[in-house]
Order: C-alpha cells, then sequence, then structure tokens
C-alpha cells in the first residue's frame, strides 16, 4: 500500500513551508509533481530508508471572501481520506484559534493516524506553548517544530513512519526465505500519461473485444477507473487515469482531484503503462511521469500512442525513436518500448502481454546457488575498487522475500562501495536474468 502524508491546516500557519523542507532536503527524493494548482503539492520524500508521498493542501477557511474556499475544503477532505498519517498544523506564536478549533472537530471525524505540528517553535519558550494544543483534544502526540529551521522534524517522521508496512526489515537480511505467491492475486495495471494521448481510446479499444468479460469494480472514483478484463489468457484489473498536466496547463479547481487519483492508481499499481503522444514526441513532462513510476519501483511499460500519424516513417524510425527515448531517461533503459495506434487497433494487446510479462519479471525469484555462482564470479572478475585505502570484499549475495526484487550483498566496509560499482553489480544483474521493465534495489550490509 502507498504510504501518504497529508499537512492540513488553516492558513498561513507554515504547511507550504514544512512540506518545501520534507521534499527538498531529503536525498533521493523527486521534484514535485506538476499538476496542481493554488500552492496545493505533492512531492516524494524518504526518512530512515522509509520513501513517501507528502501532500500539501490549501488552508481551510469559512465564510472568507476566496472564490475557491469550497473547492479547498473539498481538496482537504480528499487528501484526509487519502492518507496514511496526517498531520495537523497550528501555529504556536497565535495560540489556539477558533478556526482551529473548529478545523480539530472537522478533522476529527477521520480515524487516521493525526499528529498536531506546532510549528513556528523556533525557541525553547515556544515549545512550551505547544501544551496549549492539548485543549484541542486531537491527535496521537504534539509535536513542536520550526519549518524554518527543521528543528523538531525528525522526532515527528520517526512516529510518522512507524504508521507504515514494512518493505523489508534486519531478519529478511539474514533469511533466504522463498516468496509466497497469492496465486489469485489479479495485477493491477495503470494507463498513466499526460492528456489527450490515447489511454481512454486505449482502454475502450480493450473492453470493446468482448463485453461480457468485463465487470466493475466497486469503489472507484472520478477519476481512475478500474475495469476487471479477461480475456485471450489474460487476467488484469486496468486503471484508467485522468492526465498529468504541466502546473502551468491546468485550471484551478478540479484538477487537483484529478492529479491526485492519478497519482494514487499509480502507487497502487502493480505495472504502470506510460503513454507517449507520437505527434508531439517526448516532452519533459512525459519524463516526469516515468521517473515518478521508476521512483515508484513500479514495473513499467512505455507505450508511444499514434504512432499511424508519424510521416516518412522507415526500417530505422523505430529505432531512432527507442534510443531517443532512453537518452531521455538513462541511466533508465530497460523499460520495454512499444509503438502503438489506438485508432487502427495496432499492437494494442502486446502491450497488454509485455504489462503482464514485466510484472511476472518484477515477481521472479532467483536461488541463492545460482545466484552466488553468477554474480560472484562476476565481482571476481571486476572486483570493486579501493575506496580512501579501503578494499571491499563481497562475500555473499542473497535475494530478500522483498514486493519488489531486492538483493543484499554482505560484504566487507560497505559503505564504500561507491555508485559506479553499484551500477556495474545492477547491469550484471539485468545481464544474467530476465529483470526488463523492472527496478531492482542492491542493499549492502556489513558481513
Amino acid at each position: 500500500m502507498p504510504n501518504i502524508v497529508a499537512i492540513v491546516g488553516r492558513p498561513n500557519v507554515g504547511k507550504s513551508t514544512f512540506f518545501n523542507r520534507l521534499i527538498g532536503e531529503r536525498k533521493a527524493i523527486m521534484d514535485n509533481v506538476s499538476g496542481v494548482t493554488r500552492d496545493r503539492h505533492y512531492g516524494q520524500s524518504e526518512w530512515l530508508g522509509r520513501h513517501f508521498t507528502v501532500i500539501d493542501t490549501g488552508g481551510y477557511v469559512v465564510g472568507s471572501d476566496d472564490i475557491f474556499e469550497a473547492e479547498i475544503r473539498k481538496q482537504v477532505q480528499l487528501a484526509i481520506n487519502e492518507a496514511t498519517v496526517i498531520l495537523f498544523m497550528v501555529d504556536v506564536s497565535e495560540g489556539v484559534t477558533d478556526l482551529d478549533k473548529e478545523f480539530a472537530n472537522y478533522v476529527r471525524r477521520t480515524n487516521k493516524p493525526i499528529y498536531i505540528i506546532a510549528n513556528k517553535a523556533d525557541t525553547p519558550d515556544k515549545f512550551h506553548y505547544a501544551a496549549d494544543f492539548y485543549t484541542l483534544s486531537i491527535g496521537k502526540e504534539i509535536f513542536p517544530v520550526s519549518s524554518q529551521t527543521g528543528t523538531g522534524t525528525g522526532d515527528l517522521l520517526d512516529a510518522v513512519i512507524s504508521h507504515f508496512e514494512p518493505e523489508f526489515n534486519n531478519e529478511d537480511l539474514e533469511t533466504d526465505g522463498e516468496y509466497v505467491i497469492d496465486e489469485n492475486y489479479i495485477p493491477r495495471i495503470a494507463i498513466i500519461g499526460r492528456p489527450n494521448v490515447g489511454k481512454s481510446s486505449m482502454l475502450n479499444v480493450l473492453l470493446g473485444t468482448d463485453r461480457s468479460i468485463v465487470t466493475d469494480i466497486s469503489g472507484t472514483t472520478r477519476d481512475a477507473i478500474d475495469t476487471h478484463y479477461k480475456a485471450y489468457g489474460l487476467n488484469v484489473i486496468l486503471t484508467d487515469t485522468a492526465g498529468i498536466r504541466k502546473k502551468s496547463a491546468h485550471k484551478e479547481d478540479i484538477e487537483f482531484y484529478s492529479v491526485l487519483r492519478s497519482i494514487h492508481a499509480l502507487e497502487h499499481a502493480d505495472v504502470c503503462v506510460c503513454m507517449i503522444d507520437a505527434q508531439q514526441g517526448m516532452e519533459s513532462q512525459d519524463v516526469n511521469i516515468i521517473s515518478l513510476a521508476i521512483r515508484n519501483k513500479k514495473a513499467s511499460v512505455i507505450v508511444v500512442n499514434k504512432w499511424d500519424l508519424v510521416d516518412e516513417k522507415d526500417s530505422k524510425t523505430a529505432k531512432d525513436w527507442e534510443d531517443f527515448i532512453n537518452a531521455k531517461l538513462k541511466p533508465t533503459d530497460f523499460l520495454p518500448i512499444i509503438f502503438t495506434s489506438v485508432i487502427n487497433k495496432q499492437r494494442i494487446h502486446k502491450v497488454l502481454e509485455k504489462a503482464v510479462e514485466v510484472y511476472n519479471n518484477k515477481s521472479i525469484k532467483i536461488p541463492t546457488s545460482i545466484l552466488n555462482e553468477q554474480m560472484l564470479g562476476a565481482i571476481a572478475a571486476y572486483p570493486p575498487p579501493a575506496v580512501a585505502g579501503r578494499y571491499v570484499k563481497i562475500k555473499y549475495v542473497t535475494q530478500l522475500p522483498t514486493r519488489n526484487p531486492t538483493f543484499a550483498f554482505f560484504c566487507s566496509n560497505p559503505k564504500y562501495v561507491p555508485e559506479q560499482y553499484k551500477r556495474y553489480l545492477e547491469n550484471k544483474m539485468r545481464e544474467f536474468y530476465t529483470f526488463e521493465g523492472v527496478t531492482i534495489t542492491l542493499v549492502f550490509r556489513q558481513k
């Protein structure tokens, strides 16, 4: 399940500043996802190896002159509904306000874990002021923080990630446990991309093969529509999503719902089908969307649609496109690329077949004996270089029982394994095993 943290509260308490701190000062985080408006943003953050989505919402108000007041309240409610953890931000310098009390009554309706963030606690005496907010009788705990300096952020994030499902634990590093695969599980495939690239048209073509095999799944929402597709030996759940626009290109209100639903669908998916418009070419927003899928460790397939509208094609055109796309995404050059025409129904079913194939690639379990025989041989042929006079000796490799392919390399001096050598090992993994379309993770542990 995705980990989503929503920052909520009345206006001008420092939500956006805190949001920027969470997504701007952590390593291995993505840029803000385009497609949100009026200071509502999302981004990816990380704390102690746990990755999560952060949502910055508009300030909750009642009875103001802001014509977007009703829409902001709807957006806040949507963020609360989707969140794993809710951060209710208040301002210690102003104390408890009537709007804080009203919003507390509003937020109290959820059974999600809530933490009060007493912001602007820049000095020790202001830390003590945070206790005033216990009168709101809401949330698990109050954390005095300073969005400006970062004070108190670490303790808060320690509490937040305690509600996330574990990716793997220390016991996983010591065991060669087998995967428990649910043969009845139906893979979820999300079709994502910019607006008007042909996502809905592709879904309609697929469903038009035989209406009797389609069953709508209840509980879906306004922009992300789930459909059970079972035909031609395939059994999957397809999710059609709204287009994720550039920030400067979208409208004010309803776009927030569309983007949030699209990201939510992406995070719930097992495989992402990332669509590109062949007429418009590979744009920066396409790169952002594909990178979002990769950073969420989703198995992915790239689909270049409207291929029939590309003029003057020859035997090299598709190869030139592949080289161009891979150059744009480098070093993410392991995604399969399929050229389609939804209008002419060209290679539409190949997209689904490839999506299921990369899902199966994601589920590969490599026996430890084979893994060590091949990888230790590659390591012996090209040992890790010395760094700062420290030598690294890799002694043992095992695959961890995690949802995404993760491999633990037990070695001496693991912190001295250079990035270029990690890339070498990943390339060897891809050379030896079938990981097309799949993000793999290498972790290095002391032996």
